[in-house]
């Protein structure tokens, strides 16, 4: 296992990342580190290729508008 050092990061961002990793269980290290693994796990390139994967699979699709739906249901 490598090993990654982070110098002068603000303390508010230290204390953001806190509150996340409480929240979800893990110390701070876990966090940063499953942050980092899931930044790094999907590159621009292969996000490009899911997303002409979904232009492909919806092209030709009359698709409802739904900012009418959205905003009925804010106005209840």
């Amino acid at each position: 296992m490598s090993s990654i050092l982070v110098r002068d990061l603000d303390a508010k961002i230290v204390n953001r990342l806190k509150t996340i990793a409480k929240r979800h269980g893990r110390s701070l290290q876990g966090e940063i580190k499953a942050i980092l693994t899931e930044a790094a796990s999907f590159l621009m390139g292969e996000a490009a290729s899911v997303s002409a994967k979904w232009h492909k699979n919806f092209s030709g699709r009359k698709l409802s508008d739904s900012s009418t739906l959205i905003r009925e249901d804010r106005n209840r």
